[in-house]
């Protein structure tokens, strides 16, 4: 192989790579939604080693959620990868929300920056915060950090 073709072929391996093929048949008209699920399955997969994860077709949102498991043998978690300059309704969040499972929103921005959003039906109580301890030593129970 001359060093041309191996240029062109290395500036285009996400189009030929198998799994972004695969997205491309699932029906979904919005490329740009195809590939930033393309580039959030690199991420849960050779990244965060997220295991079984598949592409499934929404045609409800038109774009392609991703389902897979944070560890092996874990809860399934669905991810929708929506891209930054999208706006995302509440109609769309009640349609994931509605399967039933753990939801992740992840904003794909134009650089390939990837930021995860744990979504739920209802109101969480977040994990408190880690190394901080109460001292109470005053009424309202100021927090410090230790040291």
């Amino acid at each position: 192989m001359d060093e041309e073709s191996r240029a062109a072929a290395g500036s285009n391996w996400i189009t030929q790579h198998p799994v972004y093929q695969d997205l491309l048949n699932l029906g979904v008209d919005d490329s740009t939604q195809v590939y930033g699920a393309f580039l959030v399955y690199l991420d849960l997969t050779e990244v965060r080693r997220w295991t079984s994860v598949v592409a499934v077709p929404s045609p409800e949102l038109q774009a392609v959620l991703l389902e897979g498991c944070e560890k092996e043998g874990g809860e399934v978690q669905v991810v929708y990868p929506l891209p930054a300059h999208r706006s995302v309704s509440h109609r769309d969040l009640r349609c994931i929300l509605g399967r039933g499972t753990r939801m992740l929103l992840c904003a794909v921005a134009s650089d390939s920056t990837l930021v995860y959003q744990r979504l739920s039906d209802g109101l969480m109580t977040p994990d408190p915060p880690v190394d901080v301890r109460d001292l109470g030593r005053r009424q309202h129970r100021k927090r410090r950090l230790q040291t």
